[in-house]
């Protein structure tokens, strides 16, 4: 009777079931990256006809012309982003992590207030901070100067970013302070705890945020529009909009051709350090 009952039964369609939903979230969310593909190798004229995913007719040419348009080559704004993205991810993770340790690890008159008024930054669109930023770095001549990527990297080096403190102050109060007092025991002074308890274990908390000022940084154009001025210092988002002009003469395709390839150093740099992250989220960042 069982056996009966059991062939009677219906299939269990449940790991089906959530694999089509997945399938579907998953074209829903990768659509835009399969269209501008597609979109990268169509001719100007197919592109306002043909809204589908697969061009009629292979237009390779857009990469060629979209790296040569402009007086400057298009690698050179890559350079460019990558200079500013890479100096800004050094910045951040060294600057945040010595504003995080005093902030969360060290004791000091009014510490609390000062970690107060740090969140409450916060709450600050950055749309409002960037005209007293802008008068302050054309005071100090570094718009437009010899040394036009200042007003982009100083901040970064003086812990400006109060997310990550923030997240690495977090990450910080969950390591055991029995560690900091064993390391006192020792003989070790607060730059020793520092250097050989707290930056060991503070890895998972610097690949994120490392992870984010890369990918925030690259991605970034409004500051980068404001304080850049020479076609030389541009950024790849801010080069992407050199393709569409005030006469309307826009070069669609190679715009396309280039926002793709903009995206490969994203993807790569997620890629290189995806195993960091997910491994210091497993161990919360302790071993032993």
């Amino acid at each position: 009777m069982s056996s009966a009952a059991d062939r009677a039964a219906p299939p269990n369609r449940g790991p089906l079931v959530r694999f089509l939903v997945l399938l579907v979230i998953v074209a829903v969310v990768l659509y835009p990256l399969i269209w501008m593909i597609g979109t990268s190798v169509k001719s100007p004229q197919e592109i306002v006809s043909n809204i589908g995913l697969i061009p009629e007719k292979f237009t390779p040419g857009n990469f060629a012309e979209g790296w040569t348009k402009f007086d400057v080559s298009f690698g050179r704004f890559f350079l460019n982003s990558a200079l500013v993205s890479l100096l800004t991810v050094l910045g951040n993770t060294i600057s945040c992590l010595l504003a995080a340790y005093a902030l969360g690890r060290l004791r000091f008159r009014l510490r609390g207030v000062w970690f107060a008024v740090m969140i409450g930054t916060l709450l600050l669109p950055g749309h409002v901070l960037i005209i007293p930023q802008y008068i302050l770095f054309r005071t100090l001549g570094w718009v437009g100067g010899d040394w036009p990527y200042l007003p982009l990297l100083v901040p970064a080096f003086l812990a400006t970013e109060a997310f990550f403190v923030f997240l690495i102050v977090q990450f910080m109060r969950g390591i055991p302070r029995e560690l900091d007092e064993a390391a006192v025991i020792d003989g070790a002074s607060p730059y020793g705890i520092f250097r050989h308890v707290i930056l060991p274990l503070s890895r998972p908390a610097l690949v994120t945020t490392a992870i984010f000022s890369f990918i925030w940084t690259w991605n970034d154009f409004f500051r980068q529009l404001v304080f850049l001025s020479e076609l030389k210092d541009y950024t790849a988002p801010v080069a992407l909009t050199l393709f569409i002009d005030s006469t309307s003469e826009s070069a669609v395709g190679p715009m396309f051709a280039m926002s793709l390839l903009s995206l490969i150093p994203v993807f790569l740099f997620f890629v290189a350090f995806q195993r960091l992250l997910v491994e210091g989220i497993n161990t919360s960042g302790l071993k032993g």
